[in-house]
Protein backbone atom coordinates (compact mmCIF):
# COMPACT_ATOMS: atom_id res chain seq x y z
CA UNK A 1 0.00 0.00 0.00
CA UNK A 2 2.84 2.12 0.50
CA UNK A 3 4.05 1.36 -2.80
CA UNK A 4 1.02 2.46 -4.34
CA UNK A 5 1.09 5.74 -1.55
CA UNK A 6 4.70 6.82 -3.04
CA UNK A 7 3.62 6.61 -6.49
CA UNK A 8 0.69 8.46 -6.52
CA UNK A 9 2.68 11.29 -4.38
CA UNK A 10 5.45 11.30 -7.05
CA UNK A 11 3.14 11.17 -9.57
CA UNK A 12 1.31 13.86 -8.94
CA UNK A 13 4.56 15.98 -7.53
CA UNK A 14 5.88 15.76 -11.49
CA UNK A 15 2.58 16.31 -13.30
CA UNK A 16 2.27 19.90 -10.68
CA UNK A 17 5.87 20.70 -11.74
CA UNK A 18 5.73 19.48 -15.41
CA UNK A 19 2.16 20.90 -16.32
CA UNK A 20 2.28 18.91 -19.61
CA UNK A 21 -0.64 16.53 -20.04
CA UNK A 22 0.27 14.79 -23.39
CA UNK A 23 0.07 11.22 -23.61
CA UNK A 24 4.06 10.42 -23.54
CA UNK A 25 4.60 12.50 -21.14
CA UNK A 26 1.78 11.36 -18.66
CA UNK A 27 3.43 8.23 -19.52
CA UNK A 28 6.83 8.77 -19.06
CA UNK A 29 6.23 10.73 -15.64
CA UNK A 30 3.89 7.61 -14.40
CA UNK A 31 6.97 5.23 -15.22
CA UNK A 32 9.52 7.48 -13.51
CA UNK A 33 7.30 7.49 -10.14
CA UNK A 34 6.94 3.84 -9.90
CA UNK A 35 10.11 3.33 -10.67
CA UNK A 36 11.65 6.11 -8.13
CA UNK A 37 9.27 4.51 -5.84
CA UNK A 38 10.55 1.40 -6.60
CA UNK A 39 14.33 2.23 -5.63
CA UNK A 40 13.12 4.20 -2.50
CA UNK A 41 11.71 0.98 -0.83
CA UNK A 42 12.83 0.05 2.21
CA UNK A 43 14.26 3.50 3.15
CA UNK A 44 12.48 6.18 5.47
CA UNK A 45 8.81 5.79 5.41
CA UNK A 46 6.95 8.38 3.50
CA UNK A 47 5.10 10.76 5.92
CA UNK A 48 1.05 10.32 5.36
CA UNK A 49 -1.76 12.31 4.29
CA UNK A 50 -1.73 14.55 7.44
CA UNK A 51 1.75 15.53 6.69
CA UNK A 52 1.17 16.81 3.62
CA UNK A 53 -1.90 19.14 4.79
CA UNK A 54 -0.02 20.33 7.67
CA UNK A 55 2.97 21.22 5.45
CA UNK A 56 0.44 23.54 2.69
CA UNK A 57 -0.74 25.08 6.25
CA UNK A 58 2.42 25.98 7.12
CA UNK A 59 4.02 27.06 3.75
CA UNK A 60 1.82 30.34 3.68
CA UNK A 61 3.23 31.72 7.09
CA UNK A 62 6.80 30.86 5.79
CA UNK A 63 6.13 32.19 2.60
CA UNK A 64 5.23 35.43 4.47
CA UNK A 65 8.28 34.76 6.69
CA UNK A 66 10.61 35.27 3.84
CA UNK A 67 9.00 37.96 2.17
CA UNK A 68 9.43 40.28 5.67
CA UNK A 69 13.00 38.94 6.16
CA UNK A 70 14.07 39.73 2.24
CA UNK A 71 12.71 43.31 3.08
CA UNK A 72 14.70 43.32 6.22
CA UNK A 73 17.86 42.46 4.08
CA UNK A 74 17.07 44.69 1.20
CA UNK A 75 17.02 47.64 3.94
CA UNK A 76 20.20 46.57 5.77
CA UNK A 77 21.76 46.32 2.35
CA UNK A 78 21.08 49.67 0.99
CA UNK A 79 20.60 51.70 4.23
CA UNK A 80 23.79 54.07 4.28
CA UNK A 81 25.64 53.21 6.99
CA UNK A 82 24.50 49.40 6.22
CA UNK A 83 23.47 47.82 9.78
CA UNK A 84 24.68 44.02 9.28
CA UNK A 85 26.04 42.70 12.28
CA UNK A 86 26.51 38.82 11.19
CA UNK A 87 27.02 36.56 14.16
CA UNK A 88 26.67 32.36 14.71
CA UNK A 89 24.26 31.48 16.90
CA UNK A 90 22.76 27.94 18.36
CA UNK A 91 19.39 26.59 18.43
CA UNK A 92 17.41 24.28 20.27
CA UNK A 93 16.20 21.64 17.53
CA UNK A 94 13.19 20.03 18.99
CA UNK A 95 12.54 18.37 15.86
CA UNK A 96 11.70 14.28 16.50
CA UNK A 97 12.26 12.83 12.76
CA UNK A 98 14.89 13.50 10.18
CA UNK A 99 12.28 15.07 7.97
CA UNK A 100 11.73 17.61 10.37
CA UNK A 101 14.85 18.83 11.16
CA UNK A 102 15.54 18.92 7.13
CA UNK A 103 12.37 20.96 6.90
CA UNK A 104 13.41 23.60 10.05
CA UNK A 105 17.26 23.68 8.61
CA UNK A 106 15.60 24.79 5.06
CA UNK A 107 13.21 26.93 6.13
CA UNK A 108 15.96 28.50 7.94
CA UNK A 109 18.34 28.94 5.23
CA UNK A 110 15.00 29.81 2.69
CA UNK A 111 14.47 33.12 4.57
CA UNK A 112 16.79 36.06 3.69
CA UNK A 113 19.78 36.60 6.03
CA UNK A 114 19.80 33.35 7.80
CA UNK A 115 21.51 30.02 6.58
CA UNK A 116 21.99 26.63 8.11
CA UNK A 117 25.17 26.02 8.79
CA UNK A 118 24.78 22.55 10.99
CA UNK A 119 21.72 20.63 11.67
CA UNK A 120 22.07 18.19 14.14
CA UNK A 121 19.85 16.44 16.22
CA UNK A 122 19.94 18.37 19.54
CA UNK A 123 20.73 22.15 17.79
CA UNK A 124 21.00 23.30 14.75
CA UNK A 125 23.82 26.16 13.82
CA UNK A 126 22.99 29.46 12.30
CA UNK A 127 24.52 32.25 10.40
CA UNK A 128 22.59 35.61 11.04
CA UNK A 129 23.13 39.08 9.71
CA UNK A 130 21.23 40.64 12.28
CA UNK A 131 20.74 40.04 15.64
CA UNK A 132 17.11 40.89 15.53
CA UNK A 133 16.77 38.01 12.76
CA UNK A 134 19.00 35.88 15.30
CA UNK A 135 16.14 36.88 18.27
CA UNK A 136 13.43 35.84 16.25
CA UNK A 137 14.91 32.26 15.32
CA UNK A 138 15.83 32.34 19.03
CA UNK A 139 12.59 33.14 20.35
CA UNK A 140 11.28 29.43 18.53
CA UNK A 141 8.06 30.10 16.51
CA UNK A 142 9.75 28.51 13.55
CA UNK A 143 10.00 25.43 15.68
CA UNK A 144 7.24 25.53 17.18
CA UNK A 145 5.34 25.93 13.50
CA UNK A 146 7.75 22.89 12.50
CA UNK A 147 6.69 20.73 15.25
CA UNK A 148 3.69 21.10 14.22
CA UNK A 149 3.97 20.11 10.92
CA UNK A 150 5.70 16.68 12.15
CA UNK A 151 2.39 16.06 13.90
CA UNK A 152 3.22 17.67 17.63
CA UNK A 153 -0.60 17.50 19.02
CA UNK A 154 0.82 20.17 21.79
CA UNK A 155 1.17 22.43 19.32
Amino acid sequence: MRFLYASAVMFLFWLALSGQFTGLLLGSGAVAAVLVAALARGGEPLPGPGFLLRLAAYLPWLFWQIVLSGLDVAYRVLHPSRPIDPRVIRIKNPCRTPLGTALLANSITLTPGTVTLEAGTDEIVVHSVSPEAAASLQAGEMQRRVLGVEGDASV
